[in-house]
């Protein structure tokens, strides 16, 4: 009962970071709200087919970020009904104003009991690294790597994760195409013998603005820890609100 009073709790917080930005005259570059909306899955009907993605700036060198997945019906047809989610709230902390690093805080809910996970890290962003950025930025790319080193829920304290997160852009081509995704690969866990010592689940996203913030998207996922069908591929749309 908590647990969903407290996962309803972030929805609604979500929804008041909405109606924030539409209340907001200009675009400021403190934050976004990302909708992603999924028609098509290829492997895995039982897949998301709705992601929320929110970030925005805090103040005193903290920053929020989330994600919100909401799942199919096994073996149903996409968007027909969800049944199941799962939500990931960061908040982040930079250890100084030109710092490329931050202290981080990950608190993942999902549908189940038993079954979230807290940790506990340090995110470097290597395209804010000092020596890193001219490189970075020929490439237009943004790179980031979090350290979840301390596990604090129901699995083993001996369990942690590396995060890997990357957003692309091909202005050489055009300023409408962008490639962007995550990797999360998880040590020390307890899993059955079928299952890979180090599960890795991965997505990559690429995007094509259709108009204004409208964009059409292609997203690859990879979720080892899916006995079968581990590969999925999921066509969709995104709109994006900046402010």
């Amino acid at each position: 009962m908590a647990k969903t009073i407290f996962v309803n709790f972030l929805i609604l917080l979500q929804l008041f970071l909405i109606s924030n930005a539409y209340s907001q005259t200009k675009n400021t570059s403190t934050g976004f709200l990302d909708f992603n909306l999924y028609p098509e899955l290829t492997d895995v009907d039982s897949d998301s087919v709705f992601t929320l993605n929110t970030a925005a700036k805090l103040p005193n060198r903290f920053s929020y970020f989330s994600l919100l997945n909401l799942y199919n019906q096994s073996s149903d047809n996409s968007l027909k009904e969800t049944t199941s989610y799962y939500t990931e709230q960061n908040l982040r902390w930079q250890v100084s104003n030109d710092s490329p690093l931050d202290l981080t805080l990950q608190m993942n809910f999902r549908t189940g009991k038993n079954n979230d996970r807290h940790r506990l890290g340090v995110r470097w962003r290597l395209n804010n690294t000092s020596y890193l950025h001219d490189f970075f930025q020929s490439i237009h790319l943004n790179y980031a790597i979090n350290f979840h080193i301390i596990q604090f829920d129901d699995e083993d304290p001996n369990v942690w994760q590396m995060e890997h997160a990357f957003m692309m852009k091909f202005p050489y081509l055009t300023e409408r195409l962008y490639l962007s995704g995550f990797a999360d690969h998880t040590f020390n866990q307890d899993l059955p013998d079928d299952f890979p010592d180090s599960p890795i689940v991965a997505e990559m996203q690429l995007g094509f603005r259709l108009y204004e913030n409208l964009f059409l998207i292609s997203e690859y996922r990879l979720n080892q820890y899916r006995r079968s069908d581990v590969n999925n591929l999921a066509i969709g749309l995104e709109y994006k609100m900046i402010w």
